[in-house]
């Protein structure tokens, strides 16, 4: 075969092209479905009960655009693309918010594990360590004065132990007012004074611009372990709670079906709204499963329930949707249901 210069420019040409398509990266984020995953082996409780069906965990892929994708996703149904400054917040970096993911996502599963371990029974035991700084918004109060790490004790004299409280007293002053925050940082005792501004974009918000983490310390009895390397956010939750209760529990709370859903869980047991959950039904349906637990929002107009009814509809599955605003919801469902046959 005859390799002249013309060919071998045509060549070259070629590669840069598909070096663009499927390499250079585009100033947006691709949203599409994920996988809905057994948690069985992220899930482990200490001579836990087994079960004849599984609960699943869903996720949602993500990641920054190349030419080719960014054509797919304008393409096909369920695929979002977002700019990239929608998708991280401002002021805070990749890194930072995909640590603050991780974060979010190990306070999903101490929730989960209390809102279990209470309904099912077992020993508990909750520690209060404090509040912890995630992350540092750029051009807030904050920014230069507090960093990822401190621990924040007190709040114009006032003892924090948890987030909400810090959020609660924070929200009842006024752009402009000063708050004293009293922290520690590498071992020693530090009083920051802060004025307090609104955020970017959300005039009605204020703060000092900061992610927060309430540490907790969790002991159950009998032990449990999570395995969820690092899948990141709060939208397990619900789905932790229902395997670590079926785990504690003698009676098959799957009666042999394949279990989905999402929902962020609060430790009261709350089920709460998630972003991505047409991409979660779909995600699901592929895996084949029978049911789908949907945050219910307490029937609120376009809840995740009803655009979770919606995708079910659209991509015409079989898959129950069922709608939830709490975890005693999704088990009185599970516990009433009959035997899959």
């Amino acid at each position: 075969m005859r390799f002249n210069r013309r060919s071998f420019l045509f060549l070259i040409i070629t590669m840069i092209i598909i070096l663009f398509l499927f390499g250079y990266r585009l100033p947006y984020y691709i949203y599409k479905p994920g996988t809905a995953d057994p948690l069985n082996p992220v899930v482990e409780v200490q001579d836990g009960y087994s079960s004849e069906g599984d609960m699943h965990l869903v996720t949602v892929r993500g990641g920054q655009a190349t030419p080719i994708e960014y054509v797919l996703a304008s393409i096909f149904p369920h695929r979002d693309i977002e700019p990239v400054e929608n998708v991280f917040p401002e002021g805070i970096s990749k890194e930072a918010y995909f640590q603050a993911q991780l974060q979010m996502m190990e306070s999903s599963q101490q929730a989960s594990t209390v809102v279990a371990y209470q309904a099912a029974g077992k020993d508990i035991t909750i520690s209060y360590k404090g509040v912890y700084v995630v992350a540092v918004i750029e051009d807030m109060p904050a920014d230069g004065v507090l960093k990822s790490g401190d621990k924040i004790v007190k709040v114009d004299d006032v003892e924090i132990e948890q987030t909400d409280s810090l959020i609660d007293y924070v929200m009842s002053k006024s752009p402009g007012d000063t708050v004293k925050l009293t922290i520690e940082r590498d071992e020693k005792q530090l009083e920051k004074t802060l004025k307090l501004d609104t955020f970017p974009g959300s005039e009605e918000k204020i703060g000092i611009g900061i992610q927060l983490v309430t540490n907790r310390e969790v002991k159950v009895d009998p032990p449990l372990e999570f395995s969820s390397g690092d899948i990141g956010g709060p939208s397990a939750g619900l789905m932790f709670s229902l395997e670590i209760y079926d785990q504690l529990t003698k009676e098959d709370l799957t009666k042999g079906y394949q279990i989905a859903g999402t929902g962020e869980i609060s430790y009261e047991g709350e089920v709460g709204r998630i972003g991505g959950i047409d991409k979660k039904v779909i995600a699901a349906d592929k895996e084949g499963c029978d049911i789908f637990f949907a945050p219910n929002e307490k029937g609120a107009e376009n809840s995740n329930y009803q655009i979770a009814l919606k995708t079910a509809e659209e991509i015409g599955t079989k898959m129950k949707i069922v709608p939830v605003d709490t975890f005693e919801d999704a088990l009185n469902y599970l516990q009433q249901l009959e035997p899959k046959q």
